[in-house]
């Protein structure tokens, strides 16, 4: 299934809000979460997670993964914390406006 056009941003924010993950880990955690629904290539998460570090919203680090090879960890800053709870909150207020529209009986 494909993403909803600005989502990817709040879904990575909230895999990394627990602790610190590559960027396949990244990408297994939302598969096994979303039960396969959600299947995020490198094409798109790469690049995300690069805008996340260049607006200061997530720290990169080098370290050891699973299999001792060398990957980059990310984890979320203060102002990442920050920027996940506006997210949340404006993607909820999203879903509860198309809720509403689905829900009309005047279509």
């Amino acid at each position: 299934m494909e993403l909803l056009p600005g989502t990817l941003d709040l879904l990575i924010l909230r895999a990394l809000a627990s602790e610190a993950l590559h960027g396949y880990a990244i990408a297994q955690r939302l598969r096994l979460v979303s039960e396969s629904v959600l299947d995020v290539g490198e094409s798109s998460l790469y690049p995300a997670l690069q805008r996340l570090r260049l607006r200061g919203w997530v720290k990169a680090e080098w370290g050891p993964s699973e299999n001792n090879r060398r990957a980059r960890y990310y984890t979320l800053t203060p102002a990442g914390r920050k920027q996940l709870e506006r997210e949340r909150t404006e993607f909820a207020r999203m879903v509860g406006a198309i809720q509403k529209v689905l829900r009309c009986e005047e279509f």
